[in-house]
């Protein structure tokens, strides 16, 4: 779909609509509230429909007080002509870490989830650029990654993500305003995906951490049949039986990586993986699947320029090597159930 229509139904269209939808949410809150209450019973997890109407109410009242900031820092950026200034690319940095500290402040205390961190994380040799590749697994990661990298490291990410992203206003919006890369799916003819990601990985600087998800999609059971079959469609028959080896991950395309390692030859590489936010794709996802009252586990390494080879194939393979690895690292570590309400407060007590 051209970006133009893209940004005129999100600007036009969505962003009215989440708008609305807050003020909706919020003028009728004690009836929400009431009918969440009355719902709880019925449902799995301690109080979930009601915690979950929290957690809607605070994401879509940070992202209309986001779209508003952001309307006002178009203003004052001269209708949009100064806004790839520096000053106003580090102000849509903080909009984005704020909005990530608030909003999983609210998540991890009405989930109730603990976030356990294990190998060398971002910080441990600070100042220096990063290419991050992660698994992908639903939304809820790419936010994980995102808040882990800006509140807990100090990283300016630019990240490259799928298209259909972009239909959220908040994050269309602000994406575009500093460096990141919407790709499609299918991208259309004459456009150069690899050269784009290569574009986006140049000139790194200190603070700054390249992200992509390798897998180019969110895992499904689907999606690796599919994954497996375009191989073998493609005569990559070693590469097919590589990916149907892997369980809980799809086979990476490596395109987009090797353009980065290309790019930014300098800049050292961490992967990462978790466990606990697997199976959360959708609405109903998030009604049936979103864990509450869990440990999760997010695992970091990070491989040094000079242990990566320099040669395609040999590049392609190493990456091969490490999902081989993040996929029997899933299988090992899962999400650990905290004790009951009751019981934990009791212990506090």
């Amino acid at each position: 779909m051209p970006r133009w229509v893209i940004w005129t139904v999100q600007r036009l269209v969505v962003a009215p609509a989440v708008v609305g939808l807050t003020v909706l949410l919020w003028t009728g809150l004690p009836l929400w509230l009431l009918g969440a209450a009355l719902l709880s019973p019925f449902a799995d997890g301690w109080l979930r429909p009601l915690r979950l109407l929290w957690l809607l109410v605070v994401h879509l009242s940070l992202e209309t007080v986001a779209l508003v900031e952001m309307l006002g820092l178009w203003i004052a950026s001269g209708f949009g002509l100064l806004l790839r200034r520096p000053w106003f690319e580090r102000v849509h940095y903080d909009l984005a870490q704020l909005y990530l500290r608030i909003f999983f402040r609210e998540a991890r205390r009405v989930l109730r989830l603990q976030i356990r961190t294990v190998g060398p994380t971002p910080d441990a040799h600070p100042g220096e650029p990063l290419l991050v590749l992660s698994r992908h697994a639903g939304p809820g990661d790419s936010f994980t990654l995102m808040y882990a990298l800006m509140h807990w490291f100090g990283r300016e990410p630019r990240v490259v993500l799928k298209e259909v992203i972009a239909w959220d206003p908040m994050v269309g919006v602000l994406l575009r305003r500093v460096p990141s890369r919407f790709i499609d799916a299918n991208p259309g003819p004459g456009r150069d995906v690899e050269a784009e990601i290569g574009a986006l990985a140049r000139g790194l600087d200190r603070d700054d951490a390249f992200v992509i998800f390798p897998e180019g999609g969110n895992f499904t059971p689907e999606r690796r049949e599919r994954a497996i079959a375009r191989l073998h469609r493609l005569g990559l028959h070693a590469m097919a039986e590589r990916a149907a080896e892997m369980i809980h991950v799809l086979a990476p395309r490596p395109g987009g990586v090797l353009a980065a390692l290309e790019s930014a030859p300098d800049a050292d590489v961490l992967l990462v993986a978790h466990t606990g936010l697997d199976h959360v794709h959708t609405v109903g996802d998030v009604w049936r699947a979103l864990p509450m009252d869990k440990r999760l586990l997010m695992a970091w390494w990070r491989v040094p320029r000079e242990e990566i080879p320099t040669d395609r194939e040999a590049q392609i393979e190493w990456l091969y090597g490490w999902w081989d690895h993040i996929d029997d690292w899933i299988t090992e570590h899962r999400p650990v159930d905290l004790p009951p309400v009751r019981a934990h407060r009791r212990q506090q007590g």
